[in-house]
C-alpha cells in the first residue's frame, strides 16, 4: 500500500514539483499545471495521456479507473491500496512530461538515461 507521504515523495523527487491545495485537494504541479490531484487518503488521479489510461485500466481494473471531464478522458484515477510504488512513478513521470517545458523535460529524459 502507498501512503500518502510516500506519494508525496514520489511526486516531488521530480524536477521542480510544488505541491498545492485544489480546491480542498492536495495537487502536484511542475511550473503552475497539474499533473496529479489527491482526492482522498487512497486515490490519487494522474494526468497521463488517453493512451496510458486506457493501458492502465485493461492491465488492471481493480487499480485503475478512468476518469472523463467534459465527454473526454482527463485521467487516470489510481488506488493506492492496490498499486506498485514503481508503476505509480512510471504514471506520475508520464504525467509530468506531459506537463512540464519541453527544455526542462528533455533535460531530465536525457538525465534519466545516462
Amino acid at each position: 500500500m502507498i501512503t500518502r507521504g510516500h506519494l508525496r515523495t514520489l511526486a516531488l523527487s521530480l524536477p521542480e514539483v510544488v505541491e498545492l491545495d485544489h480546491h480542498g485537494m492536495d495537487s502536484y504541479r511542475i511550473r503552475g499545471r497539474i499533473f496529479a490531484t489527491v482526492p482522498d487518503d487512497h486515490h490519487v488521479r494522474v494526468m497521463v495521456d488517453e493512451t496510458e489510461i486506457r493501458a492502465a485500466v485493461t492491465e488492471d481494473p481493480s487499480t485503475f479507473e478512468a476518469v472523463t471531464w467534459g465527454g473526454r478522458l482527463g485521467c487516470v484515477a489510481v488506488d493506492l491500496r492496490t498499486v506498485s510504488s514503481e508503476h505509480l512513478h512510471q504514471l506520475l513521470t508520464e504525467a509530468w512530461l506531459r506537463k512540464a517545458p519541453v527544455r526542462l523535460a528533455r533535460s531530465f529524459g536525457e538525465r534519466s538515461a545516462g
